[in-house]
This record gives structure tokens, sequence and C-alpha cells, in this order.
């Protein structure tokens, strides 16, 4: 299945709240005929625009290849959250690397933060980042948990910023009967995240960036220069550099067979008043649940509850996207019971067997940065600044990534869908006991 046109309409972006608020660019060209760079850049989300950004700003002539148009996958379309921390919590990354590359991925962790907040305050102030995550417990005894493991962070990585919450205290700041406690991470927060991605689009093309746009890599031929090619185009490079997440299809199998894309889904309700709004979330925080398929949620701007929510067992979005994230929505805040939906849209994310990233060096010149499931605002930024130093011959901090174990899905990229499928039921399952 094409994924780039199952759901959506070729160089249109989704009919998303985002989409909606945000002042696109105009559209840039299409690859065509013979080019030449020292580095093409496959895929125009967070991690190829800060890839690409970060290149140029070296002194690199770059080129940005996007099939459908900058920020249209799951950059611009996602929860807009930016969380501290990797996928994986550090207890299992020591388990998984030791204790030292543990604390070099929490290092690393907290520098993309940082740098998400400092690009969008550069280069789109208008996508509002605002300060805190919480971390809502939807069962009793992951209270303890989250208390725990904030102690950890504070004991063993000088991490101050988790503030662990009780019932009463998780009461006062989410309006929800289904939570326990939790805690609230005051180092994460969230942001606008199509206007994220079309300032770094920006920042890019005012750098010196090519970005063309409806230019669907077909092929990518390995050597010293790489070729990439379009229907339209052959680009000669001396790197290739893929941000592709989600949408790699079969281009590269190594790829396919450690990252899969799944469909997640959002809505946006009608502008709620200052009341009803602190009836939901007393402060301006984002939230994220504790349940494997996680419901996460947040007010715009404009005071519209985004709700992200809804298992999906195919990669065709639902008919009626907006009936099953109101099911999720409902069940965590009864009083929002047939609240008008004005925009729900669908989107694709990549995500790894682990959950971590896949960061891998598929040539001596061809790098990718995928599979950050879910947790990529953050990270795939961060991903395309290490590909660009990697590119430059700091390759160390890449390496940091890039040795985190990645397994295939049993069976490769033959077998991922059915896996997938069962996985997702039996997590849903378990949610619900």
């Amino acid at each position: 299945m094409d994924l780039l046109t199952a759901n959506d309409q070729l160089g249109a972006y989704p009919p998303s709240w985002y989409a909606a608020t945000a002042e696109a660019l105009p559209g840039f060209p299409a690859a065509a005929g013979a080019l030449s760079c020292d580095v093409c850049v496959v895929g125009g989300g967070f991690t190829g625009l800060s890839a690409a950004l970060h290149l140029a700003e070296r002194g690199y002539d770059v080129i940005l290849l996007d099939a459908q148009r900058v920020g249209f996958g799951a950059s611009g379309r996602n929860g807009g959250q930016v969380g501290t921390g990797q996928r994986l919590d550090q207890d299992t990354l020591e388990g998984m690397v030791g204790k030292t590359q543990a604390r070099a991925l929490w290092d690393l962790s907290l520098e993309s933060v940082a740098l998400t907040r400092d690009l969008a305050a550069r280069h789109a102030p208008e996508a509002g980042f605002a300060p805190g995550i919480i971390h809502a417990a939807h069962k009793p005894r992951y209270v303890g948990e989250a208390r725990a493991y904030a102690e950890k962070l504070a004991r063993d990585y000088g991490y101050d910023q988790i503030e662990p919450l009780d019932r009463a205290q998780m009461q006062a700041l989410v309006g929800s009967p289904a939570y326990h406690g939790g805690d609230i991470d005051h180092g994460g927060g969230h942001l606008h995240p199509l206007r994220y991605a079309l300032g770094l689009a920006r920042a890019a093309q005012a750098a010196g960036v090519r970005i063309f746009e409806q230019s669907r890599v077909t092929s990518v031929t390995k050597g010293e220069p790489a070729r990439v090619m379009t229907d339209a185009a052959t680009i000669t490079a001396r790197f290739v550099a893929l941000g592709l997440n989600g949408y790699m299809g079969r281009l590269e199998p190594a790829v396919a067979s450690r990252v899969m894309p799944i469909n997640n889904f959002i809505a946006a309700t009608r502008p709620m008043s200052d009341a009803e709004r602190a009836a939901v979330i007393s402060a301006d925080h984002a939230v994220a649940d504790t349940k494997f398929v996680v419901n996460y949620f947040r007010f715009s701007q404009d005071n519209r509850l985004l709700f992200g929510g809804g298992e999906s067992y195919g990669y065709r979005f639902p008919a009626d996207i907006a009936a099953k994230v109101r099911r999720p929505m409902e069940e965590i805040f009864p009083h929002l019971r047939g609240i008008e939906i004005t925009h729900a849209w669908g989107g694709t994310l990549g995500i790894a067997y682990n959950r971590m990233p896949h960061f891998a060096r598929l040539a001596g010149n061809v790098l990718t940065a995928s599979g950050f499931s879910g947790h990529g605002v953050a990270m795939g930024t961060l991903g395309g600044k290490l590909m660009a130093e990697a590119i430059a011959g700091q390759a160390e901090r890449f390496d940091v990534m890039a040795a985190v174990p990645n397994p295939q899905f049993p069976g490769g990229a033959s077998l991922r869908y059915p896996l997938m499928v069962a996985a997702m039921l039996w997590f849903s399952l378990r949610d619900k006991l």
C-alpha cells in the first residue's frame, strides 16, 4: 500500500487544525533533470529539515526532497509534545546498554528538548512553545512507580524537574476521574508542530538549502558519489541523509525490517470558555497517560482541546476519524460527551520493535534516522543534527544512538503488519483490564 496516497491527496496537507492555523509556504518545485550537491536529504519532516538546516549552516550544498509537502507527514500533524528522556525509561536502558551509555542517551534527550526550544524560538515563535508535560497514571500501582522514577532521575541523573502527583494533585490539574496520580515534567513542553516544521523549512531555505516537493525518491544507489533517483530527476551527492520515519516504505529494506508505519488520530473540539478549559486541564500543560495505546491531549492557543487517541488495525484511516477519537476522549472526560468536534485527522508515524530510534549507516556515506515511536518532535530534530555532525566527520554522538540494539521485527518487513495487529489487539485488551 502506498502510504503517501492511501489516506491523503497529493500536494495537500490533511484537514487538521494545524493546517487550518499555519501560514503555508508557497509550493516548492519538483526536482527535474540532473542535479548535484554535497548532501541529498530525503524527507521534509523534523529530521530532514533539521539535517538540512544544520548542514547548510556548516557550509554544505544541500538538496532536500519531499514526496509531498514539507511538514506533510507526522511532523506536521502530531500531538506536539516535546518530551524529555528516550522512548524507553532509564532503568530499561541501563539494563540494555549499561549505565554509561544510558547516561549518554539521557543527556542527548535533554539536548533534544533544548534544541527544539531554541530552534522554535529562533525560527518559529508562532509555534508557541509552552512548558510542562503531565504523565497521568491510569492504574493505582503506576503512581508509586512514577514517584520512584522521579527520585531516581533526581538522584542518579541530577534531573529535578519532575514533580510527583498524588490523586488529589492530579485531579486539580486534570479534571478526569480516570487518573490516580502521576507526575509533571516541567522540563518538557508542547508546541504547534506544523508551524515549527514550516519555520525550519523557511530557515533551511534562507540558509541556502534547495527544497523540492512532490519529488518521490524511487531508489538510492550507494557509491561514491551516491545517486538518488526520482521519477523526473537524478541527484548525484557525496552523502545521503534519510529522514523518512513512517514513510520509508521498501526504499531501504534494512530499515523497513526495523521500522514499521502505524496510524494515530487526533480531534479538535470547538473553542472552550476559560471555565470549560480549566475543568479539563487547569494550566497550559500537555498530558499523556500510561496506557500502551496512549491517550494524549492539550489545549490549542485558541482554547480547543486537541485529543489524540484510538488505535488502528490497518494502514487506511477509518471513515469517521472524529467518532474513533470521540470514544476515548469521552471515556477520559465524561462531562465532554457530545461536544462539537471541528477537525479530525490521522497521521502515520514510524515505530521500532523495541521503541528506540533506529540510527544507522547504510553505507559509508548514506545515513538514516527513524523509528521515533511517538517521541519524534525533539528526538527527530536532534536526529537531523546528529546526522549533520556525522557527515561533517564528528560521528561520536550519532554512534551513541546507532549503538543501541534495534532488532528486526520477527519475519522482517513482510510479517511486521500481522504482528502489529496482534500486538495492538493484545495491548488494547490489557489497557482495558
